[in-house]
């Protein structure tokens, strides 16, 4: 069996412009991408080279100007591909950048993490309905990203800490063991010494769910080092170099990727 045979998501020929005909720029040029169940993939490149917009085309959150998103092979594009987008979206969990943002300040830790379980699928959801299930759902996320769910399940973002914050939107995104996660520059809004608590959570969630496939868009390439299993560069939106972890970081090809890793260095 390839690599290939594998995929569970795909990005053909993505091309994506804003704006009208006068105003109109072109953030990414035919881009073909790809990752596979159990794969963490990373997406680096600088501020503005179109690493977002790729993840979010990818997630079905964007359309694409030009190309195709396949998920488990099938487009989500169009007409056609609604039903597939519909459920690439049940079966995907976003972390996004600064979760005071993203958790509702109203919100116990606990109605965060459940509500993902109760806007699942009747037939997906007929067991998580009971109060009592998704409870135990809730709180196992919660003790698996390391927070003790009788500490946790009552408290709001407020009276928590970036880290512990942000450990509670990896619980709601991992809640109802999707396929796809996405994770948008989940270290940006986090102190150093939470990054650490933050990783754990994410290679426990991998550990749980081994088959679920993780893109990770980041500009801290120790984190990627940590986490990833492949990279992809991008630059300008085009991906300039590809490969493991490991043949990107330690000999690297390109001269804009070495500039990166020089940078990080510093």
């Amino acid at each position: 069996m390839s690599e290939h045979d594998n995929v569970i998501l795909e990005g053909a020929n993505i091309s994506k412009s804003f704006g009208t005909k006068r105003t109109r720029q072109q953030v990414l040029f035919d881009v073909n991408v790809h990752v596979c169940a159990g794969e963490c993939l990373a997406v680096i490149g600088e501020s503005g080279s179109g690493k977002t917009t790729l993840t979010r085309i990818l997630l079905g959150l964007e359309t694409p100007s030009a190309g195709d998103v396949l998920f488990s092979g099938a487009s989500i594009e169009g007409n056609a591909g609604r039903a597939q987008l519909k459920l690439l979206r049940e079966q995907s969990g976003i972390v996004y950048q600064n979760p005071f943002e993203s958790l509702d300040p109203r919100w116990t830790a606990g109605r965060s993490v459940a509500e993902p379980l109760r806007l699942l699928p009747k037939q997906d959801s007929a067991r998580a309905r009971d109060d009592e299930q998704i409870g135990a759902r809730v709180a196992d996320a919660l003790e698996l990203v390391g927070l003790p769910p009788a500490e946790f399940v009552d408290r709001y973002p407020m009276d928590m800490s970036g880290g512990q914050a942000q450990r509670v939107a990896i619980a709601r995104a991992i809640v109802k063991n999707p396929r796809i996660l996405l994770a948008d520059e989940p270290m940006s809004a986090i102190d150093v010494a939470a990054r650490v608590q933050i990783l754990d959570a994410l290679a426990a969630s991998r550990e749980r769910n081994p088959q679920m496939a993780i893109v990770i868009v980041s500009h801290d390439l120790g984190v990627v080092q940590n986490i990833a299993d492949r990279i992809v560069v991008i630059h300008h939106g085009r991906i300039v170099e590809q490969g493991t972890t490991a043949q990107v970081l330690n000999t690297p090809q390109e001269h804009y990727t070495k500039e990166l890793i020089a940078v990080a260095s510093m």
